[in-house]
């Protein structure tokens, strides 16, 4: 277990921007061991004062839209301009697959190695929920780090998408030039949670097609409800490689900041993930204490198979454990 000392000196580390500090702390984060657990907490809870001070971005899109490069491309733009940036991810196929942020990172390699970025591979994890969990808690030990321009890609597809948007202030849908989100893999639940949405790929010989689709999106967002934010979905083009319509997409991004900081959606909506993450943490623990209940366990296999037969209703079968449960 690591001293009092040794953790002075992580946050210490993390308060100077030391990065090598910042990604052991961020190791303690994913660790499974009780006592590292024990310590990154710790260490959460000391840098939460010096965290919230950022613009966090998620960034999502079908595999192939260019979202690594489109992050690379506005990640270099940003330090240029003396910003500094993180980029983290949610990938829940990590542990099977080790995703793709690996090789994004390699991909990444200008901005991975600029003294302004942090690029952090997803962690590996059993469940979406875990991942995302370990993700949020990064998030506020970049931000006492002093990154104030955080992006989240989705690595993964399906449920993570939802995840991102529960941790981000900004969540930008990435499309390529061409026909409708139905052709895209794009569900029409993610194109309304979008506050932005980028045709990204906008080369000059497909910028006709791109101009198309930003139209034909441009006339579909008014179909969806009005946003809470108040703040009418923008669709922007841009060229990741070439680095055309970058701006225009940082320029998209400001004005989302200013405009939810001036009617007070920012703040309101970063309270309501706050709120979120204690549930889910909550529902997390109840479900590892459950599930690793010795108890539990040895009564599981009993109880499935009574189930199975028919000879016990699955819904009396739950009562019946959690009772055990609520016994130890």
């Amino acid at each position: 277990m690591s001293t009092p000392t040794d953790i002075s000196s992580i946050i210490d580390g993390i308060l100077k921007n030391d990065r090598v500090r910042l990604g052991r702390a961020i190791t303690l984060i994913e660790s499974t061991r009780a006592d590292h657990q024990q310590t990154a907490q710790e260490i959460i809870e000391k840098c939460l004062p010096h965290a919230g001070d950022s613009y966090r971005i998620g960034v999502t899109g079908t595999p192939g839209v260019g979202k690594s490069t489109f992050i690379d491309s506005m990640g270099n733009f940003l330090v240029e301009q003396e910003k500094k940036v993180a980029v983290l991810a949610i990938d829940p196929s990590s542990q099977r697959s080790r995703g793709s942020i690996l090789g994004d990172k390699t991909r990444m390699e200008q901005l991975a190695n600029h003294p302004q970025a942090f690029i952090r591979p997803s962690p590996a994890g059993a469940t979406l929920g875990g991942v995302a969990r370990k993700t949020r808690e990064t998030i506020i030990l970049c931000e006492a780090a002093g990154f104030n321009n955080i992006f989240i890609e989705t690595v993964g597809v399906g449920q993570s998408e939802t995840a991102v948007h529960s941790m981000v202030d900004f969540f930008l849908l990435l499309l390529l030039p061409g026909a409708g989100d139905e052709l895209q893999g794009i569900k029409r639940g993610i194109v309304e949670m979008a506050d932005g949405i980028v045709i990204n790929k906008a080369e000059t010989d497909r910028m006709e097609l791109a101009k198309k689709s930003k139209q034909a999106y441009r006339n579909a967002v008014h179909l969806y409800p009005a946003k809470e934010s108040g703040f009418s979905t923008k669709v922007e083009l841009c060229s990741s490689l070439t680095g055309n319509g970058i701006e225009a997409v940082w320029k998209m991004l400001e004005e989302y900041q200013t405009f939810t900081k001036s009617n007070n959606y920012f703040n309101k909506r970063r309270a309501e993930q706050s709120k979120y993450w204690l549930l889910e943490t909550v529902r997390e623990g109840l479900l590892s204490s459950f599930f690793g209940n010795e108890t539990i366990t040895k009564a599981m296999t009993k109880v499935e198979a009574e189930v199975v037969s028919g000879k016990r209703s699955p819904f009396e079968a739950a009562e019946f454990l959690l009772n055990i449960f609520r016994k130890e």
